[in-house]
């Protein structure tokens, strides 16, 4: 099947081009970390995770989203998830090998990796959460190619997948609960104490993956002569709006726990975060842009005169997916830090070298998806073709 990856328009080819490109771009500049150390970027002693963290937390919740649309297919036998079933096992691993990737190059030096594998601490949250994405990984790139493979033969997927697709059910939860245990873990960062932190990773998790899952099938639909369906796109588009509903109840159960108890070393990060602390205003603008795209989408998608529109859909997932990655990157993890437990502000701000291999890091999960999706999009267009 990998040879339908090698075939395509001059479209393709340019948008693969494009990737290599920011790829390459990303790559030097991870030469020079490696060459200088991870001083090149803008952490430091006080704010010792970066960019590289923050896109690793919002990663694996566009991982873990899969199961959104494998268990309604699988479990409740929901056929119109059928054409789009594979596509989220494939953006799963896509997710899971960038989010892999943003641990790697946040060690600084590769053979720190090699820490983890050979002196395993299970008391490490680190060691467990390489073990739930390795094996994350393996369950999805199985089941998805298995199941491919299945269809283009007009077979039964192979009895051994059926226990890995029932295992990634809860394996999908796994991932982001380990994830959100990294920060909640952590008793002296007052931000994320919170038993309601892996609750509402899963929700933004459920909002942001299937709101990618939905930009992509759109997409897909336009430029290829593959048809994901509309009413599995309006059972998707559904499951974000409930999501985000969940996700920002949550964010205000949150807020409104700080404020009422007035305990002032939990009040000092969210002031930082919302109204800024002692002139400090950095991520102020951020979060409150994240709000309003957050209330602004909800509106478009609770409307169904809206969401049933692809072109408004496609702008409300657009602030779905921006809404997520501001409130569960930068602006979930710096606050934590801020101000530390000696009352002091630090700032952080990414620097080029970083924010270039944040780049490099993206276009190389694109390119994996790229290759992904063209050859299931090929194998099921033959299939359909076969049928007709």
């Amino acid at each position: 099947m990998l040879e339908k990856a090698l075939h395509g328009a001059r479209r393709y080819w340019g948008w693969i081009a494009l990737l290599l490109l920011i790829v390459i771009a990303g790559f030097i500049s991870y030469l020079v970390q490696l060459r200088e150390g991870l001083g090149i970027t803008g952490m430091s002693r006080d704010v010792s995770w970066g960019l590289y963290i923050a896109n690793f937390t919002f990663l694996v919740g566009v991982a873990a989203s899969a199961v959104m649309v494998v268990l309604p297919y699988y479990l409740h036998n929901y056929k119109q998830f059928g054409k789009i079933t594979v596509l989220g096992e494939f953006l799963a691993v896509s997710a899971v090998i960038m989010s892999i990737m943003f641990i790697f190059v946040d060690l600084g030096q590769p053979s720190r990796v090699f820490n983890v594998i050979f002196y395993p601490s299970p008391s490490s949250l680190l060691f467990w959460d390489m073990i739930v994405l390795t094996v994350y990984l393996i369950l999805n790139l199985l089941i998805g190619w298995y199941t491919l493979d299945a269809e283009h033969k007009e077979e039964p997927v192979p009895a051994w997948v059926k226990p890995l697709i029932i295992l990634s059910i809860p394996w999908a939860i796994s991932i982001h609960t380990v994830t959100a245990f990294i920060y909640s873990g952590l008793g002296a960062r007052a931000f994320w104490l919170t038993a309601l932190l892996a609750p509402r990773f899963l929700a933004s998790a459920f909002a942001s993956g299937p709101a990618l899952l939905i930009i992509i099938c759109i997409i897909i639909k336009k430029v290829t002569r593959f048809d994901p369906g509309k009413e599995a796109i309006q059972k998707v588009a559904q499951i974000v709006t409930y999501a985000m509903l969940i996700n920002v109840f949550f964010l205000m159960v949150e807020f409104f726990t700080v404020y009422y108890s007035k305990i002032p070393e939990h009040i000092a990060h969210s002031d930082y975060l919302l109204f800024g602390l002692e002139g400090h205003m950095t991520l102020v603008p951020y979060m409150w842009v994240s709000i309003i795209l957050m209330f602004i989408s909800l509106i478009l998608l609770i409307n169904p005169g809206t969401r049933k529109n692809e072109n408004i859909l496609v702008t409300a997932c657009l602030m779905v997916f921006l809404s997520i990655w501001i409130d569960k990157g930068l602006n979930l993890l710096i606050p934590g830090f801020t101000p530390s437990p000696l009352n002091e502000i630090f700032k952080y701000r990414p620097t080029l070298p970083e924010v270039l291999i944040t780049l490099g890091i993206y276009a190389i999960g694109f390119l994996i998806l790229t290759i992904l999706f063209k050859i299931a999009i090929e194998m099921k267009l033959l299939a359909k073709k076969q049928d007709s």
